[in-house]
């Protein structure tokens, strides 16, 4: 903790073993646990939680103030996970009083230039590529991939497991285990290949494809898809969780598949 070119207010809270490199400034109400590294001209500024074994790279700014003109200075924070990498020029803000917080889940990848905005809600194991920029109260699932300069509008909610293609622009929902590309932003199928690297079956993904196949490629509206995937699907954690966030989209899902892929 003896960093001569670091600033770290005596307020912070620092494990004993966490490596902070010269030119970063840690403002106060920051704590950050074992075995993390700060890299060079980070800024760290008050609310934010950082866990164990994070990387934080040069340039990063954790915790500045929503820029949210709603927002009246109050009290809040900005909670990152374990085992997360957060590249250069990454920007997180801090959440208001509608959740009082930001919160990234345990081993994510954050790449250069990200920027995640007041109130969002990352999962564990999410990966957001260089560019993106996630508005405001913004949930991304478990193990959601989002691809380079997408941009994702406000309270869209991603689902588990979903592949969001580069420079999307995101203004509906994208339910979980689904691939998203084109402009509009359309169902391109299921991400089986995500699946199968963890550790689906294939009996299970052929599941997922006949959910979204009835859902986008029968012609039915997202009433009666619903109803029929209810009716003549077997009740499964999948199936419920396909069911529970379409029933659940305030913005509505993303549109359906067309054209050739």
């Amino acid at each position: 903790m003896n960093q001569p070119l670091a600033y770290v207010h005596p307020g912070a809270k620092i494990a004993k073993n966490v490596v902070i490199e010269p030119f970063t400034t840690i403002h106060n109400n920051v704590v950050i646990g074992d075995g993390t590294w700060i890299g060079s001209n980070v800024t760290i500024m008050e609310g934010a939680r950082i866990g164990k074994n994070c990387n934080i790279f040069p340039g990063a700014v954790i915790s500045a103030v929503p820029q949210d003109l709603k927002f009246g200075g109050e009290d809040s924070l900005a909670i990152i996970g374990d085992n997360c990498t957060i590249r250069e020029c990454v920007t997180i803000n801090r959440g208001t009083i509608a959740s009082g917080q930001t919160v990234l889940g345990n081993n994510c990848l954050v790449m250069a230039y990200a920027h995640i905005a007041h109130d969002c809600e990352i999962g564990n194991n999410a990966i957001i590529v260089n560019g993106v920029a996630l508005a405001g109260h913004v949930v991304v699932g478990n193990h959601a991939v989002i691809g380079g300069l997408a941009a994702i509008h406000q309270f869209i909610h991603i689902g588990d497991h979903a592949m969001i293609s580069g420079g999307s622009l995101v203004r509906k929902d994208v339910p979980p285990f689904t691939k998203a590309a084109k402009e509009p932003l359309s169902y391109v199928g299921i991400n089986s290949v995500g699946l199968r690297r963890r550790g689906f079956s294939t009996d299970k993904i052929r599941e997922i494809q006949e959910i979204y196949r009835i859902l986008y490629q029968k012609n039915y509206n997202t009433t009666q898809a619903l109803s029929i995937i209810e009716a003549e699907m077997e009740a499964t954690p999948e199936r419920d969780e396909i069911l529970d966030f379409i029933r659940n989209s305030s913005r509505g899902i993303m549109k359906g598949y067309s054209g050739n892929y």
